[in-house]
């Protein structure tokens, strides 16, 4: 039987395009951070040992997190920089300098994807273990991503990047799922990149390229589901996917559900929440520990993690609100929600373009269409906004921001930013008018 690849985990690599977030491989959806389930899933499948990539700034957090999976053997490398991800794996490198024959597995923490991709990418790697092996993710229409280049018999003769609607080799995206058969081969082709007087850094797609001029490649088909966490309001689209994996309602003992409250579809209630009287939650839906929903409010198709507060009245759909966030009386749709946040009454993200189209961000100056008809706010850890917030679509504001009561926003909030609205007040006395 062939050896077992040892998994690789790029989870080093910047995650300024998810500003006003942090760290995408530490987002919980549900109990666990994103890493932490993504590990577990892994060794589910009969992974024993796992190298995590992480950065200067995960780094502590991820030594810390990867303790609770056993007993998988997971070490954790860091990546002074975000080079890519040749240099990326050139980290791991030494810890498998003396196994130059040992297949690893590259994965990327923030593509989630359902494990029977990463079962079917073993198990053709078990059929023939002098192969290495491309996920290859079945789409008709076009993604901006790399697309690979494959023979009848299933050979991938290269990858191409971009290459434009009209121009795919293929309806085959590369999914950052790969099985190498020889580590030391891999990892010498991107030494022999990084000679090169090349200033770009894609060193990894290069080396593949020339392996795949010497040695066999194989797709393995995928038609599942996959989410990728590049842009912050793809936060929704992997709670989406988390969401659809809970089945029936899960209530924990300790948790608090009035008798005139409802509980509709598959929903989870976590420890010690309350759901108080006329509150509805509505799945999928889930409610972490610690959580109130009050009397007459609305959760529907969200996450809601631990410690928050959903107060009298408070609409939340379709949203994603993270630990010790505090709502009253307000609205909050299609939106995200980092630690934190307090989100006052009368405020309202609203979500909706007037003329219906793709709601755009602005990410690192580029202005983007973010694919969803419907994104209403991305709000930073500890923002504070007063009375009668309203945001209109896509707007995203930093942490520690504060917005005065009654603004309305129609553009990005930096962080630590205060903004708010010069009022002009007229008293016109009884005696004068």
């Amino acid at each position: 039987m062939a050896e077992s690849p040892v998994l690789i985990v790029l989870a080093g690599g910047a995650s300024s395009r998810m500003w006003p977030l942090r760290e995408k491989s530490l987002l919980r959806f549900g109990t666990e951070p994103l890493l932490v389930s993504q590990l577990r899933r892994y060794q589910t499948l009969g992974f024993s040992e796992a190298i995590v990539v992480g950065n200067p700034d995960n780094l502590n957090d991820i030594v810390s997190l990867v303790g609770q999976i056993r007993p998988m053997e997971v070490q954790v490398v860091v990546q002074p920089e975000p080079k890519g991800m040749g240099d990326a794996l050139l980290q791991v490198a030494p810890l498998l300098q003396d196994r130059p024959e040992q297949p690893i597995y590259i994965t990327q923490v923030h593509d989630v994807v359902d494990e029977q991709l990463h079962s079917d990418m073993l198990a053709a790697f078990r059929a023939d273990p002098n192969n290495s092996y491309l996920a290859g993710y079945e789409r008709e229409d076009y993604f901006p991503g790399g697309y690979l280049i494959v023979t009848p018999s299933g050979r991938i003769t290269g990858v191409v990047e971009k290459p434009g609607a009209d121009n795919r080799p293929s309806n085959l995206v590369n999914i950052v799922a790969h099985v190498h058969s020889h580590s030391g081969r891999l990892f010498q082709a991107i030494r022999d990149e990084y000679a090169k007087p090349i200033a770009s850094d894609d060193h990894y797609e290069r080396a593949m390229d020339e392996l795949m001029k010497q040695h066999t490649f194989q797709v393995v088909r995928y038609r599942g589901p996959w989410n990728a966490l590049k842009y912050p309001w793809h936060v929704l689209d992997v709670m989406d996917y988390y969401l659809s994996k809970i089945q029936g309602q899960i209530v924990a003992e300790s948790a608090f559900v009035a008798d005139t409250a409802r509980l509709v579809g598959n929903v989870y209630i976590g420890e010690r929440a309350r759901i108080f009287p006329g509150a509805a939650v509505v799945g999928p839906a889930y409610i972490g520990a610690d959580t109130v929903v009050g009397n007459n409010a609305l959760v529907r198709n969200s996450m809601v993690l631990n410690g928050c507060e959903v107060g009298y009245t408070t609409e939340v759909a379709r949203s994603y609100v993270s630990d010790n966030c505090h709502m009253h009386a307000c609205r909050v749709l299609d939106s995200v929600f980092a630690p934190g946040v307090n989100f006052s009454a009368g405020c309202t993200t609203a979500n909706l373009r007037i003329d219906k189209g793709h709601v755009k961000s602005t990410v690192k100056g580029d202005r983007l269409d973010t694919g969803r008809d419907k994104l209403g706010a991305i709000i930073g850890r500890d923002a504070f906004l007063g009375v009668d917030v309203m945001t209109m679509p896509g707007v995203k504001i930093g942490e520690r921001a504060q917005i005065g009561p009654g603004t309305h926003l129609h553009q990005d909030v930096p962080n630590g930013a205060r903004v708010y609205v010069k009022q002009e007040l007229i008293v016109v006395e009884e005696e004068t008018r």
